[in-house]
């Protein structure tokens, strides 16, 4: 939780002078942005591309841990999580609004770390806030992003476009973010028992940054651009491996098959999970917050990306009656279930 000797309430400040307090830094940066912040409405010119719009809502208790989760990357990271919504359209997001329900244990300087952390990527993703909203809440901190953002009509991808034959790829590496938790977690827990211990994170750095600053990844959607290469089908990795290749299935009306050998796994995600007694591919299917880019691509435009190390091919698509399947190491094949994030599990 937010520790300072100074304090300032914010009701002494009011709703529009905290929103007009924590905004006056934001600069508009996009000419599709006419207007932002400070009046009834923001303004918006699409100039004729196809608007995309993605919203989430983060809870604290239910999405993040304030015993761990600094406020600073709390705030970069809500907006991460809604950048990569616009990315797996193929699309260039450009706007947010942020709304925040705030209870009476945040001071003013509390928010200001948020705020710190949304301009961050604002300003790292090129970004404008162009409006929100702030109330009381009884409940903890809860926080609403929406993403804004633009594509032309032919470049937005689907999750339903995938053909027969595709090639499934998948950028980055996988299970970082859920080993990263485990890591905070665990520390968490003996932290409670003797607040005289430090916490031990040395040499975890990958996996926690994964967890507590993702990265959402525009640079792929700039990649995929640059090769002219036209994803059939997109979705991000938000709520694990398996979960999304379902999605991707369903929606295509087609069956998928992956190898395991071929899931990328960063070294230190596959130790730190034989370090804690846990399958390092199960992590990846099944740990979620990973905000990679999983795509399909026809054949023809896998020799444009076969030389990239940050895309991998893990698997192709199939015909529906085939079904969604993982070929093991050891060439067994495994029936893929959906066993990551649950919004309502409790």
């Amino acid at each position: 939780m937010f520790e300072n000797k100074e304090r300032t309430d914010i009701n002494e400040l009011g709703e529009f002078g905290l929103i007009n307090h924590l905004t006056t830094n934001f600069k508009i940066k996009n000419d599709y942005s006419v207007k932002g912040v400070g009046d009834d409405a923001a303004v918006l010119d699409a100039k004729g591309k196809q608007t995309l719009i993605s919203t989430d809502l983060l809870l604290e208790g239910i999405h993040f841990d304030l015993a761990y989760v600094p406020l600073m990357h709390l705030g970069y990271k809500a907006v991460q999580v809604n950048l990569s919504d616009i990315y797996a359209m193929n699309g260039k997001a450009s706007q947010i609004t942020v709304s925040l329900g705030l209870s009476s244990k945040f001071p003013l300087e509390a928010v200001e770390e948020i705020y710190k952390g949304i301009e961050l990527a604002c300003n790292k993703y090129n970004i404008d806030l162009i409006g929100g909203d702030t109330s009381s809440s009884k409940q903890g901190l809860v926080i609403s992003i929406t993403s804004i953002g633009y594509a032309d009509a032919d470049k937005v991808v689907y999750r339903n476009g995938a053909q027969e034959h595709d090639l499934l790829c998948v950028s980055g590496d996988l299970g970082g973010a859920y080993l990263g938790l485990q890591i905070l977690e665990r520390e968490k827990l003996i932290y409670l028992e003797n607040p005289q211990i430090q916490p031990d994170l040395e040499g975890k750095d990958y996996i926690i940054e994964r967890q507590l600053k993702p990265e959402a990844r525009m640079d792929i959607v700039a990649l995929l651009e640059d090769l002219n290469i036209k994803p059939t089908s997109m979705i991000d990795v938000s709520d694990g491996l398996a979960s999304e290749i379902l999605h991707l299935a369903e929606q295509s009306d087609k069956g998928i098959t992956i190898y395991e050998e071929k899931i990328p796994l960063d070294p230190m995600t596959y130790e730190t999970a034989r370090e804690l007694g846990l399958d390092p591919t199960v992590c990846a299917l099944s740990g979620g917050e990973d905000y990679e880019l999983l795509f399909t691509i026809s054949q023809e435009d896998y020799k444009k990306l076969k030389h990239d190390v940050d895309i991998t091919v893990i698997g192709h698509v199939t015909d529906k009656n085939s079904g969604c399947k993982m070929v093991s190491k050891s060439e067994k094949v495994h029936e893929l279930k959906a066993q990551g994030w649950n919004a309502f599990n409790k």
